[in-house]
């Protein structure tokens, strides 16, 4: 088999070990490969001793006889974020040339394809929700989010909307909302299903991109805070919100400064509220003036 094929096997074993909802003319059309060429491959992994259950044509997920080597599969196959970032920063500090990183890198990426959700730890709804999601960007195809459930609005309907991006986390998309003719960020948990829609996308021009701040917060807007932290609350952020250690610096051997830029004030209003007596708000002005707004009106509720 010439290296492409082997490519492509490796990434299409790596879908079935992950258990995705996808049709065999789906996966064809991922891969670009024929119907008889995704054959010879499923036969190619059952002769190694893979079983690839089915259900009314749809594959369902891999395994083998005894079932123990698929969970190994999923344990060699599958990196967290967490894991990807050590594992390419371990890469970076190799002492050599720059050629072999890169292509230690091109290599890992023939495998791992960050732009398809292979993470276990999703639903299997999600993991669907997700492809769905996946095929109308690559389409430029708007689709229906259906029975959305939003905590802003606190409704649950169908969102028309044209999906552009997905997160870091890949836990919400970027999309453009017909309805409201804006760009918001959809959680991929609240999605019931997803529609996708022969309509192209119209909107091209609006689709922006924003960002997530360490506390999970989106905006294409951002606000500058900085903290004074105790040790515990140091060693609770970094638990909590594990980016933030990129934005962390010791000034003592229990004192420690956070100097960032957030999406809002909510997310980190909530960790410092939270330990209001082992943080101390150096900036900014804005910032002391919405946790003040906020602790006015926790006493108003308090009084009620």
């Amino acid at each position: 088999m010439e290296q492409p094929g082997i490519e492509r096997a490796l990434q299409l074993l790596v879908q079935l070990a992950h258990n995705h909802f996808t049709t065999n003319t789906e996966f064809c059309e991922r891969f670009g490969i024929s119907l008889r060429t995704f054959y010879r491959y499923i036969a190619t992994f059952r002769n190694a001793g893979f079983v690839v259950k089915k259900n009314d044509h749809r594959v369902l997920y891999l395994e083998t006889s005894n079932g123990k080597l698929s969970n190994t599969l999923k344990d060699l196959l599958f990196f967290t974020k967490e894991e990807e970032t050590v594992l390419y920063e371990a890469i970076d500090s190799i002492g050599t040339t720059t050629a072999a990183r890169e292509n230690l890198k091109k290599k890992l990426y023939a495998v791992y394809d960050y732009q398809v959700i292979t993470d276990a730890a999703f639903s299997r709804k999600d993991q669907k929700t997700m492809y769905d999601l996946k095929l109308a960007i690559d389409g430029k195809k708007q689709v229906v989010l259906k029975k959305y459930k939003s905590s802003n609005s606190g409704t649950i309907k169908d969102r028309q909307v044209e999906p552009y991006a997905f997160t870091d986390a890949k836990d919400q998309v970027w999309c453009y909302e017909i309805a409201s003719k804006s760009v918001k960020l959809f959680k991929i948990s609240r999605i019931d299903k997803v529609d996708v829609l022969e309509t192209i996308w119209k909107h091209e021009n609006a689709h922006l991109v924003g960002r997530v701040d360490m506390f999970r917060m989106h905006s294409t807007e951002s606000f500058h805070i900085c903290l004074r932290l105790s040790q515990r609350a140091a060693n609770l952020l970094q638990e909590e919100y594990p980016l933030s250690k990129n934005y962390l610096a010791k000034i003592q051997d229990n004192r420690y400064i956070l100097d960032a830029d957030v999406c809002g004030f909510e997310g980190v209003s909530r960790f410092v509220l939270g330990l209001y007596d082992e943080i101390e708000v150096v900036e900014s002005k804005e910032f002391k003036d919405y946790l003040n707004y906020k602790v006015k009106m926790m006493k108003q509720s308090l009084q009620n």
